[in-house]
């Protein structure tokens, strides 16, 4: 018996069965470049699949050189490039596992010059123009599509999936909008998606009935000029037709500008689409975006929304997530917070993919947490990320934690983070590192502030200082008016903002005070509804692409952000997050000014200088978001009494604010304890 009767459902597909209906969905992890990089992807994989996951899909490996993301990309063209894969593909089935390789042709998204499209069209997210395909090429490029899976095959992959989605060179021949060929690959809707159905009719016949054959659909594009549903309903029966074993679900092309996976977007609000198609085809449907518990997986297979659930993400931050599940120990699993920093961002950054709850995530081989030989006794001050990653991992292998805190409660900034419309699910981090903290047996003392004396006084082999930060105070004149607020009084909800505020400081934590105070409270991040009218969504799928005019409540403030710096006000937010937030405070009204001079604040407001022009805000409350000092002065008291205590997260570097960082050091400093 399980709690999740659905999730746990055997499913047929294709050649094989699936012993449940998790789909680990493909993610480029950057490791598929990396010196040694497919031995580690062996390892990474391998514990995804012992972890119960039904079905791995790989990153995207391209089918020819033009469509490579970039020069070095990975690519399967030859005997040789897929026998370097078969160390990956051994590694599962020794697990159990089935795994299947996505083929992706990055079409006008690659970063490189030579770029091809279906039309010499420059994608908005690329800086080149691709080269449009002649007959002759497009031919070509579907024979590689199918040398590709047979190279797979002979990889020793269960299956290939067809990347057709994103906006990807598959979707820019279905698309009449970056599709503006007069040949037999374009013009009307049955000589655009020739080329997808080609491409799977060709490798079905190929590669024979006993190897697996996914396509990735874009149910949903989320542009100007995207299919409609009857389009979408059609090309689905196409490919079924052409072979397919199942057909996944991909939403919005990656030019959209409408979120699709960050953590501003409702858990599964997405798998409508894929009900729209249910029962429209004989073969199984794959739902994605955003399903990140096994109960909010359950409730989408329950209400028939799809056969089975793709998760990419949430197998990053607990590769056991299929599992524990199965165990009905869902409060224990890793939940994915939708951030992006260490996964999306550092993809598009050209980095090896990790996780920010998971620092071990692509890096299993060289992040060991192995249990040691002598255990030791560890105190840890500080409950905020670095202190609790710091506390499980060295508990987990086998030495003996006492974790302090000042504060009532674990979570330090974290706690503050969970607070920020759109950020709910840092609470999902808090509620693992409490049931980690006890499931390993952590000595924890909240309420208690540490001193140098008492913990040498506890004889502990080794000390770890995560005191975390203390805001910064600039020097401007007035700075302790009756009008000024710190960031923590704000988002603690200690001290109330008027309705005329500037917010000093645009970084992260400027950019969260403002969305604090110009949110309307209409839950968009937990209500799918709420949601779609915000961005622009039509659930009802009434016009091409299902887009629709946003419609947006009245901000309950009027908010300045401001800073010194003279670039772009968020330039240093997330590659992938960053411009959904510019966004929602330029739709709240939200005035963002760079190149600020602070002269000082009185009754009058806020005085500065902006390109040389004096100006006063007329703002009842200044929230100061300039800055943070590290908290160093036990770890100063600890060496000035002959300790060598380990300092790591915010009390080691006091930059913006970063868990992603804290968790990485204090995950690793522990692995060496």
């Amino acid at each position: 018996m399980t709690e999740y009767p659905h999730l746990f459902s055997p499913l047929s597909l294709g050649p094989f069965t699936l012993p449940n209906r998790v789909i680990m969905g493909s993610m480029h992890v950057g490791l598929e470049e990396a010196p040694g990089g497919f031995e580690r992807m062996a390892a990474f994989y391998a514990e995804r699949a012992r972890g119960g996951v039904g079905l791995i899909v790989t990153g995207g490996i391209a089918p020819n050189a033009e469509g490579r993301p970039w020069h070095h990309g990975a690519a399967m063209t030859t005997e040789a490039e897929a026998e370097q894969h078969l160390p990956v593909t051994e590694a599962v089935h020794r697990e159990g596992g089935r795994i299947a390789m996505q083929l992706l042709h990055f079409g006008r998204y690659a970063y490189h010059e030579d770029l091809v499209a279906p039309s010499a069209l420059q994608a908005p997210i690329s800086p080149h123009v691709p080269r449009a395909l002649a007959d002759e090429e497009v031919e070509r490029t579907v024979e590689d599509f199918v040398r590709a899976a047979e190279l797979a095959r002979a990889a020793g992959y269960d299956g290939v999936e067809v990347m057709g989605s994103e906006g990807y060179l598959i979707n820019e021949f279905v698309s009449a909008a970056t599709n503006r060929r007069e040949d037999r690959w374009g013009g009307s809707y049955d000589n655009r998606i020739r080329f997808p159905v080609e491409i799977v009719r060709r490798i079905r016949e190929r590669v024979g009935p006993g190897f697996a054959v996914i396509y990735r659909l874009s149910m949903l594009d989320l542009v100007p000029g995207g299919s409609t549903l009857p389009e979408v309903v059609r090309l689905a029966k196409e490919i079924e037709a052409a072979g397919a074993d199942v057909i996944n679900t991909g939403i919005g092309w990656h030019e959209a500008r409408i979120p699709t996976i960050a953590a501003s977007v409702p858990r599964g609000a997405f798998s409508w689409v894929t009900r729209e198609v249910m029962g429209s085809v004989g073969v199984p449907l794959v739902t994605s975006n955003r399903i990140n518990t096994p109960e909010t997986a359950e409730r989408i297979l329950a209400a028939g929304d799809a056969d089975l659930v793709s998760l990419a993400r949430p197998l990053l931050a607990d590769p056991e997530f299929v599992a524990k599940a199965r165990r009905g120990r869902p409060r224990s699993i890793n939940t994915c917070i939708g951030c992006n920093q260490a996964c999306l961002d550092h993809t598009f950054s050209l980095k090896i993919t990790s996780c920010l709850v998971n620092p071990r995530a692509c890096h299993e081989t060289e992040l060991v947490l192995e249990p040691v030989s002598r255990s030791k006794r560890i105190g840890v001050v500080g409950a905020g990320p670095a202190g609790l990653a710091v506390s499980t991992a060295a508990a987990e292998r086998g030495h003996r934690v006492v974790l302090y805190d000042a504060a009532d409660r674990i979570g330090g900034q974290l706690d503050i983070a969970r607070r920020i419309p759109g950020k709910e699910e840092f609470a999902e981090t808090l509620r693992y590192f409490g049931e980690r903290l006890e499931e390993l047996g952590v000595e924890v003392r909240l309420g208690a502030p540490a001193t140098a004396e008492g913990l040498a006084a506890e004889g502990f082999d080794e000390i770890v200082v995560a005191t975390g930060v203390t805001p910064r105070v600039p020097g401007i004149d007035g700075v302790d008016h009756a009008k000024v607020l710190g960031y923590l009084d704000v988002l603690r909800g200690t001290a109330e903002a008027g309705e005329r505020v500037a917010v000093l400081g645009a970084g992260g934590i400027g950019f969260d005070v403002a969305e604090f105070l110009t949110d309307d409270g209409d839950g968009a991040a937990l209500d799918p509804a709420a949601y779609f009218e915000r961005w622009g969504v039509d659930p009802g799928y009434r016009r091409a692409g299902a887009l629709r005019e946003p419609r947006r409540p009245r901000p309950p403030r009027q908010v300045h952000l401001l800073q010194r710096k003279t670039s772009k006000p968020g330039k240093d937010l997330g590659k992938t997050t960053g411009w959904i937030h510019r966004t929602e405070l330029r739709n709240r009204g939200v005035r963002m000014v760079p190149g600020v001079s602070y002269r000082r604040i009185d009754d009058e407001g806020l005085h500065i200088t902006v390109d040389g022009r004096d100006e006063v805000l007329d703002v009842d409350t200044v929230v100061l978001c300039t800055g943070q000092e590290p908290r160093r002065e036990l770890h100063a008291e600890l060496r000035a009494a002959g300790l060598e205590p380990h300092l790591i997260g915010g009390a080691d570097v006091a930059a913006e604010l970063d868990a992603k960082r804290a968790i990485d050091q204090g995950t690793r400093l522990a692995a060496r304890l």
